[in-house]
């Protein structure tokens, strides 16, 4: 396998930020991750481009000329990948994409924007595809990417909810609080899931007993009765399954959705989007 895109982005990434942990930060991928691509792309040319100093990382004096080469092999993918006029405005989320506004949102563009169409691309890693310039903007629960290289908005706020196997002691209940789910067997969701144990601070808080990458393998956990989980308002909106209870939880912080895309976007319908987005929503800019 040659060098791709991805090996450019990380390569340049390192070089900018002198860092390989910043660099990693920005990218959405692990350190491990990162520094194998930058491996794989030194062995792939046949040269060390990168070097540790004591003011962080730096390039060669061959990294230094492949820099340049990179820039412009990367600036002339991204320059072939922008979307002409009529290309779908491609909309990435992990999950439960504007939650209850999803609806009126994709009614509204299609009938003020009928030349542009939307697309809602689901992928676990929607930040990262955010990133690659795969999509053009990303509904993101919680945490944003990081770094000046992108804008955003806040869209909504959404509700916590616990997810009980329908068998479970609590499932009659009339209210939930925090407190009643000390000493649950917790299943977590640690790449697009938005709990953890810390939710409950330093008093009692329940035990993670297993985890998943993606919100489908967590219904079906906690359908099964390994354990019980914490989500937020769309997924109990949109992922009803039979054999789940979800409840709301009153004392839970609830968690901020913004819709993000990158400084350099160009898809020429994206500032349209986000004017709808905001009015549909009532959402802030930040």
């Amino acid at each position: 396998m040659g060098v791709e895109i991805r090996h450019l982005r990380a390569f340049l990434a390192a070089v900018e930020e002198r860092s390989i942990t910043r660099a990693a930060r920005r990218l959405h991928i692990t350190q491990p991750a990162l520094s194998r691509t930058l491996s794989d792309l030194e062995q792939h040319v046949g040269a060390a481009l990168l070097r540790r100093s004591p003011r962080g990382v730096e390039a060669t004096d061959e990294g230094e000329a492949f820099r340049d080469r990179a820039q412009r092999a990367l600036d002339a993918f991204e320059q072939a990948v922008r979307a002409p006029a009529g290309r779908p405005l491609r909309t990435g989320h992990a999950w439960g994409a504007f939650g209850p506004f999803t609806t009126p949102l994709l009614r509204a563009w299609r009938e003020e924007h009928p030349d542009h169409p939307l697309e809602l691309v689901r992928r676990d890693d929607a930040t990262a595809r955010l990133e690659a310039g795969e999509v053009d903007a990303c509904v993101v629960r919680g945490s944003v990417p990081d770094g000046r290289g992108y804008a955003g908005v806040r869209l909504h706020r959404e509700e916590r909810w616990a997810a009980l196997p329908a068998g479970h002691r609590l499932a009659g209940a009339e209210t939930l609080r925090l407190a009643d789910l000390a000493g649950e067997g917790l299943l977590v969701n640690t790449v697009t899931g938005t709990t953890d144990p810390g939710m409950w601070g330093a008093g009692p808080r329940p035990r993670v007993v297993g985890d998943t990458a993606n919100v489908d393998d967590w219904i079906d956990l906690i359908a099964a009765g390994a354990g019980i989980g914490v989500t937020l308002g769309s997924v109990a909106m949109t992922r009803r399954h039979a054999e789940i209870v979800y409840m709301p939880l009153e004392d839970a912080p609830a968690v901020q959705v913004h819709l993000v895309w990158r400084r350099d976007a160009a898809h020429p319908a994206l500032a349209d989007f986000v004017e709808t987005a905001r009015r549909i929503t009532g959402a802030d800019r930040y």
